[in-house]
């Protein structure tokens, strides 16, 4: 009978496992997973090349954010020189047409231009001036209009009862609603006063009715453009 020696095989096979062991350490199998410090560089690179990625994206979005109000300052900008330069033409102009009223003559006050004319019509015709002059004969609508038109002393304003006796309306169709009479007017003497004076006697109360047809001197009025 023939007999084996198992210490044999068992040494062989021990031999295998150890030179596999061997070669497993010599070729860095496990020399990452066995080395800590190794681990910890890998993860605080990738921390670190993540955060710089974060820092870049932060600074592409502030730069672009920066870019994008600079340019909206810049129009906004743009368009407040550009609001002040056409108000500042259009003051100029204004200022143009003011003063070459004042050289024809014409008197300021809130916001209003005033006429007195030099020579004497009647009501009617003294409007028709007013009219090729861009205006009409005056409309006083408050205390203060009254006290500095009745400066200007006797003379027409737009003032008439000639559609209905009594029924005093301004040239523009308005009735009256305020009126600076003076004593014990309007009476309508000879049945045909129907058109309106302004005078002045020292105090507030100043209008008369006077014949349409009389020629007086007049006021006109216009609006500051």
């Amino acid at each position: 009978m023939v007999k084996f020696d198992d210490s044999v095989g068992y040494e062989s096979q021990a031999s295998v496992s150890g030179r596999r062991v061997w070669i497993n350490r010599c070729s860095g199998g496990d020399a990452i997973g066995r080395n800590p410090t190794g681990m910890k560089f890998l993860r605080l690179f990738i921390v670190s090349f993540g955060l710089l990625c974060l820092l870049q994206a932060t600074l592409n979005i502030t730069l672009r954010l920066t870019l994008i109000t600079k340019r909206n300052l810049t129009d906004s900008c743009a368009a407040v020189i550009k609001n002040l330069t056409d108000e500042n033409e259009k003051l100029k102009r204004t200022q143009d047409i003011f003063d070459e009223y004042i050289k024809q003559g014409w008197f300021y006050f809130s916001n209003h231009l005033y006429y007195k004319s030099e020579t004497k019509k009647s009501w009617q015709e003294s409007r028709q001036d007013c009219l090729q002059r861009g205006a009409d004969l005056t409309i006083i609508s408050s205390r203060e209009e009254q006290v500095f038109v009745r400066n200007f002393l006797s003379a027409w304003i737009g003032l008439t009862d000639n559609e209905t006796e009594g029924i005093w309306k301004w040239v523009d169709g308005t009735p009256l609603n305020t009126s600076y009479w003076h004593d014990k007017e309007p009476n309508n003497a000879n049945s045909n006063e129907n058109c309106g004076e302004i005078g002045y006697h020292g105090k507030l109360n100043t209008w008369n009715d006077k014949p349409c047809h009389s020629e007086n001197y007049w006021i006109c009025e216009k609006m500051v453009m």
